[in-house]
């Protein structure tokens, strides 16, 4: 197991797995933190809540074969232990004047701790933006943002995105078709 690991360097990572930034926020180093175990009835579980949240507790128990009680509590164990989140109806963005998808790239002028802050902050702040993810290689971070049409798209990259003064530039594609798109995590 990784814990038993011999090699000295690897013990200062596990010792670094979690720590307290001076504003008091904890962090991690996201994929070592602990994974919890989940048997066949935990999996059929997920696979059915991923599906249809809005079953009835008796509807999931006659689905995955365990009593109301049962699913209860495991239900309560996954929601505490993290592994359930909060509860969302999914939104069709096209039937709402949403439809264009855009994958942006954003390279940071400088990678310090206040302007790293500052551009999440800001991110967090746009509802446009539906997604970003910090990223290895030539670009610091991607993000998708949802907009009506391509003039919608120009304005909120050149009024509001590019104006950032931690942005240095960014390079932008236009999704053409929404060839998969699914919220469930492979089980």
């Amino acid at each position: 197991m990784f814990h038993n690991h011999p090699e000295p360097g690897l013990a200062r990572f596990r010792a670094a797995e979690a720590w307290h930034e001076p504003d008091g926020r904890q962090c991690s180093a996201g994929r070592m933190s602990a994974v919890r175990a989940i048997d066949a009835i935990d999996r059929k579980l997920l696979g059915e809540l991923q599906r249809d949240a809005s079953l009835s507790l008796a509807d999931l128990a006659e689905r995955v074969g365990a009593s109301t009680a049962s699913c209860w509590r495991r239900i309560r164990a996954l929601e505490a232990d993290g592994v359930l989140g909060r509860h969302v109806r999914l939104v069709d963005a096209t039937r709402l004047g949403r439809g264009v998808n855009v994958l942006c790239h954003v390279r940071m002028k400088t990678h310090s701790a206040e302007s790293t802050e500052s551009f999440e902050r800001f991110v967090a702040s746009r509802d446009e933006i539906i997604e970003c993810y910090s990223m290895s290689g030539d670009w610091d971070y991607l993000l998708r943002i949802l907009v009506a049409d391509v003039e919608d798209y120009s304005h909120f990259l050149m009024r509001v995105v590019l104006r950032h003064p931690a942005i240095a530039t960014g390079s932008s594609h236009f999704a053409l078709a929404q060839v998969k798109y699914t919220t469930a995590v492979p089980l």
